[in-house]
């Protein structure tokens, strides 16, 4: 199978990397049995995603696309670690202000901000936790702005690329999945709270134990 592997920031794949080293020091690409694997860093944030996947899926197609990344949550019952799928994300951000009330960009019938997930069946996920994510360009850290977006969106995690990573796939007819694991929770920022470590061990050992399967 033909893989694109995306990421926003090197770290968050680096275990991986290190594992299935690059055929040669002037490009990402893997073999794993009978993968072949590209690996795309975008950058942290929806633009730069849909910049760098836009470029780089215009000149390569692939069997599926897989996006993988932390994540915050809202859902107090996912603990700090899990790794999930995310059947659907949503551009939180994406619509308009009309006093009190947030007009999503459907409703403005400017396009669609909800994003599905399409994987390949022949690379199919049973084990992991199914999420509804939302995609932000800041994260939330303040308890009036944190009930909003539940509120609105009933989210359970969120993201800075998760929705563009979508958007982007399902432009190009490429099958694609998200990955993420969970680093902290949605609440005020707390640093001291998080456990980035361990959502970026388990979110790879996840993603290997996948491939080598």
């Amino acid at each position: 199978m033909n893989l694109l592997l995306v990421a926003a920031t090197r770290p968050e794949i680096q275990p991986f990397l290190s594992a299935f080293p690059a055929e040669s020091d002037s490009d990402e690409k893997i073999s794993i049995g009978q993968h072949s694997v590209d690996v795309l860093i975008t950058g942290a944030g929806m633009v730069a995603a849909a910049f760098a996947l836009g470029r780089h899926l215009a000149q390569n197609t692939y069997d599926l696309a897989i996006n993988l990344g932390i994540a915050g949550s809202f859902d107090f019952g996912l603990s700090l670690g899990d790794v999930c799928l995310v059947q659907e994300d949503t551009f939180a951000e994406l619509g308009a202000e009309d006093g009190d009330d947030f007009l999503p960009i459907d409703q403005l019938e400017l396009g669609t901000g909800t994003q599905i997930h399409h994987p390949n069946p022949d690379f199919a996920i049973s084990e992991l936790k199914k999420v509804n994510a939302i995609t932000v360009n800041k994260v939330h850290g303040h308890e009036l702005s944190i009930a909003k977006a539940i509120a609105r969106f009933n989210p359970q995690i969120e993201s800075m690329e998760g929705a563009a990573f979508f958007y982007a796939c399902n432009q190009s007819d490429i099958p694609c999945i998200q990955m993420r694991a969970i680093s902290n929770y949605v609440e005020r920022r707390a640093r001291e709270k998080w456990d980035i470590g361990l959502a970026i061990k388990n979110l790879n050992y996840t993603l290997i134990n996948l491939l080598e399967r």
